[in-house]
């Protein structure tokens, strides 16, 4: 009886080491996993120079490249050719991390895009629990970068972005860095952020509570935004509410991002209390100005 008993317990173990195998390589995944996306118009040097950047040899990532004509397939219409160029420069370091750990955003020479206008951009796109670099050798707009992170995000998971998602992404950017000459960089990562989670948590596809939202959001952080913002933010948000996306999924790769994006509501709320005071001060000074004013004509 016992030597059956531990036979079976044998063949039971057997049976059961391929599928034990499989779910730890299930959990495992990519982490760790490394794509670096170089721009197809550098030199040697600079893609030597842009591999040092990121502390990676040859060897030890897989490098690909992305060219003009990539990047002009999702921003050609959205921004000038200025920003765009003609050469493929913007290149792009993406590591695949654990569950749970988020977007994690580094740039170097890049003059327009904020790390935070990325993440939010890449959070659109589907990408998620990367740490990047966006960079290039001498200082650029950084438009085009995204299209590198995202084609070495789809390699080094294997897993697919949908056209949809990753046009909405380009345009994010792009309506995110020409808010930011308005009204500021951090302001602008700001509301695209409150808008896009509102939209996406309360489920909103009708264009006039999109813009009744971008209106409140707006409020809420104190900014003031022109006609021509308004109309090119709530064309973005209506693209983006018809994308497959969830509040958790936004706020949950945004953890590392939005704690700088949190002190900026912080400050403009400071600052709100600090102009309320200058405000109550001088009605104040005016207040007991005319009480003197009457006391010497009474």
């Amino acid at each position: 009886m016992k030597r059956t008993a531990v036979l079976l317990l044998i063949v039971f173990s057997f049976f059961c080491l391929p599928v034990s195998t499989t779910a730890l390589a299930d959990a495992v995944g990519d982490e760790g996993k490394t794509v670096v996306s170089l721009g197809a118009n550098l030199s040697d040097d600079q893609k030597e120079q842009i591999l040092k950047l990121f502390g990676v040899k040859r060897e030890e990532a897989e490098i690909i490249e992305v060219t003009n004509q990539e990047e002009r397939s999702y921003l050609e219409g959205m921004v000038s050719d200025k920003k765009i160029g003609k050469r493929a420069i913007s290149s792009a370091y993406v590591e695949v991390l654990g569950e749970g750990k988020g977007i994690q955003v580094e740039t170097h020479n890049i003059n327009w895009v904020t790390r935070e206008m990325y993440a939010n951009a890449m959070a659109t796109a589907g990408v998620k629990n990367a740490h990047v670099i966006a960079a290039a050798p001498f200082s650029v707009s950084g438009t085009a970068a995204l299209t590198g992170i995202m084609k070495a995000f789809e390699k080094a998971t294997g897993e697919k972005l949908s056209e949809e998602g990753k046009k909405a992404a380009n345009e994010e950017l792009v309506t995110t860095g020409e808010l930011g000459e308005d009204i500021g960089k951090d302001k602008a990562a700001s509301l695209v952020k409150g808008v896009k989670e509102r939209i996406v948590r309360e489920k909103v596809t009708d264009p006039k509570k999109i813009r009744d939202i971008i209106i409140d959001v707006a409020g809420d952080l104190n900014i003031n935004i022109t006609q021509q913002n308004m109309n090119q933010l709530a064309d973005l948000m209506e693209k983006i509410s018809h994308l497959d996306l969830n509040v958790g999924q936004i706020s949950g790769q945004l953890q590392n991002i939005s704690k700088g994006l949190d002190k900026v509501g912080q400050t403009i709320n400071e600052n709100k209390g600090i102009l309320q005071q200058i405000l109550d001060a001088i009605k104040g000074f005016f207040a007991w100005l005319a009480r003197v004013i009457r006391g010497k004509t009474a």
